[in-house]
């Protein structure tokens, strides 16, 4: 793969003009769950496996990750610490720490990093991301 250079689209074209901050969808994620938004941030992680998810982290360390269906588009490995745009659907769900355990194991799998589930808590455990459809990279 190559690295990323200059700014580089995957998927759909962003359509929404203003940004939504990220800390404000994780603050109150309800108010926003089915919306279509636009985030922007700094690439903070991405799926090693097969570039289906990408974090988005702003200054202040919020992150959200971008979610896709494996091959429906493709997040460069190597944009980690880039700039990036991202749009997508607010998508919050319940999981039960069983769930919330097993998800968290795949995706430091996936990032390639360390996992402690004593981390985690006890819950309640939710989760809010982005169905992504569209993201540019870098620039």
């Amino acid at each position: 793969i190559a690295a990323v250079a200059g700014e580089r689209h995957v998927g759909a074209k962003i359509t929404v003009a203003e940004a939504t901050p990220i800390a404000t969808i994780v603050g109150k994620p309800d108010d926003y769950a089915g919306k279509v938004v636009r985030v922007e941030g700094e690439v903070r992680g991405v799926c090693m496996a097969a570039g289906c998810w990408m974090d988005l982290g702003d200054a202040s360390g919020n992150r959200i990750r971008i979610k896709v269906d494996d091959g429906v588009l493709v997040f460069p490995s190597l944009s980690v610490g880039s700039s990036a745009v991202a749009q997508g659907t607010v998508v919050v769900k319940e999981m039960t720490r069983e769930k919330y355990v097993e998800w968290q194991r795949h995706l430091a799998e996936e990032g390639g990093e360390p996992f402690d589930e004593s981390k985690l808590g006890a819950g309640p455990f939710r989760v809010v991301e982005l169905s992504g459809t569209g993201a540019d990279i870098g620039g």
